[in-house]
């Protein structure tokens, strides 16, 4: 996680000193996905311009709140093969292919009609892999515009495609983000991006529940997993979705209580890595979705004093229920030996 301290300059100078900083990074390894925080996508996107290469991109409207116009989340692979074919970048190690098909946006449509064209999008970008949404696919983030209207559509347009790809509550779903974020492309209401896996093994996958802290997402209409971990042979990976302060009756817990919703929130996060064999200790990044503005300083204190040492950005993204005021995705690795599956 990379940012800038705002210093009153203007979004080029900010964006140059970020890229600085970016190439002094080298050191870290091939960067196969980059995702932009921007304090406006329209405006700022054209003035990024199109990175192009061997890495995924997108650029949301999700404002960083330190004070800067521009943030930017780097994933870097050491030792890798990488490719791109169509918009899906490819990372080849070993027995796993990895597609990171970020920053996918369409123009035309509701919410629910750009969900579907999305999803049907991603389908195509898959094929060539021989791989389908429902076998390979980890994680998605879906970024929607004006999220209190139209979060409803891409829930409806996304339960319904599902349905037809086998994805059911008797099956599995997928991890998922589902949240406010605007596209810098005029008429995009949805942002959609994703990271699929080829190559895996039965019992590589394992989706985590936290079923004393989390109901599941389908008893209130919505098909996600809440998280996923997956076992290679020198580690796992776990990848935990979009996590506010809900309890296992998929009730708002702390209404309009800051503090409180977010230590639920922790609370909720450390319960499904500990199912995934994993603590807080073995986070590796953070991004955190802040509803108010006004709240920024409480949870800033608050996630400087427990995740001090973790990568980690703040945004202003409204969460998908006016209620919940703060929202957490994170991805942890833990070095373990899995004799059963091939190295990452």
């Amino acid at each position: 996680m990379l940012h800038v301290e705002a210093w009153g300059e203007y979004f080029p100078k900010q964006l140059s000193r970020l890229q600085e900083a970016e190439e002094s990074l080298s050191s870290l390894g091939t960067a196969v996905m980059k995702r932009y925080f921007l304090s406006d996508a329209a405006n700022q996107a054209p003035l990024i311009g199109r990175e192009g290469g061997k890495c995924s991109v997108s650029l949301i409207q999700q404002p960083p709140l330190d004070g800067s116009k521009v943030a930017v989340w780097i994933y870097y692979v050491k030792g890798a093969d990488v490719s791109a074919v169509g918009d899906t970048v490819v990372l080849s190690r070993g027995n796993y292919r990895h597609l990171w098909t970020m920053g996918m946006s369409c123009a035309e449509g509701d919410s629910a009609g750009q969900t579907h064209a999305l999803l049907r999008r991603y389908t195509a970008e898959l094929a060539p892999f021989g791989a389908t949404i429902a076998d390979n696919c980890v994680r998605t983030w879906f970024f929607v515009r004006d999220v209190d209207i139209q979060y409803a559509g891409m829930v409806k347009a996304r339960r319904e495609d599902f349905a037809t790809y086998g994805l059911t509550p008797q099956t599995h779903y997928i991890a998922s983000t589902g949240i406010g974020g605007t596209p810098a492309e005029a008429g995009a209401i949805v942002q959609f991006g994703a990271y699929a896996i080829t190559g895996l093994q039965p019992g590589q996958q394992q989706y985590l529940y936290a079923r004393t802290h989390l109901n599941p997402t389908y008893e209130y209409g919505v098909t996600f997993e809440r998280g996923v971990k997956i076992s290679y042979g020198d580690r796992d990976h776990v990848y935990i979705s979009g996590t506010a302060s809900i309890n296992n009756r998929g009730e708002v817990v702390h209404a309009g209580d800051i503090y409180s919703q977010t230590q639920r929130m922790w609370e909720n996060v450390e319960a499904l890595l500990q199912e995934g064999g994993c603590t807080r200790e073995d986070i590796a990044q953070i991004v955190v979705y802040v509803r108010d503005v006004a709240d920024y300083a409480m949870v800033e204190r608050l996630f400087l004093r427990r995740f001090g040492d973790v990568p980690y950005v703040i945004t202003l993204a409204p969460v998908c229920r006016p209620a919940w005021l703060v929202e957490m995705e994170c991805i942890a690795i833990k070095e373990r030996r899995n004799s059963a599956f091939t190295d990452f």
